[in-house]
């Protein structure tokens, strides 16, 4: 593994993934990655690339279908 440089980026600071990394996580500029701590340190994943679509439209859903999802759920 690379040793990482932190550099500030704005008001906060960060690191310049090496292109591996980049390839592995299946990420692009712009994109959403999780953080998470581990036992070992930290894990940076790949958020689910239609995660926020498929959130967007069950919120349009939940709400239209309020009541019908209520009664099904008995």
């Amino acid at each position: 593994m690379d040793n990482l440089k932190i550099e500030k980026v704005g008001d906060s600071l960060g690191v310049a993934l090496p292109e591996e990394i980049v390839q592995k996580l299946q990420v692009k500029e712009g994109d959403t990655v999780d953080i998470s701590e581990t036992p070992d340190g930290v894990e940076i994943t790949n958020r689910a690339p239609n995660l926020e679509k498929a959130m967007q439209a069950y919120q349009k859903i939940n709400e239209k279908y309020k009541n019908a999802l209520r009664e099904l759920s008995k």
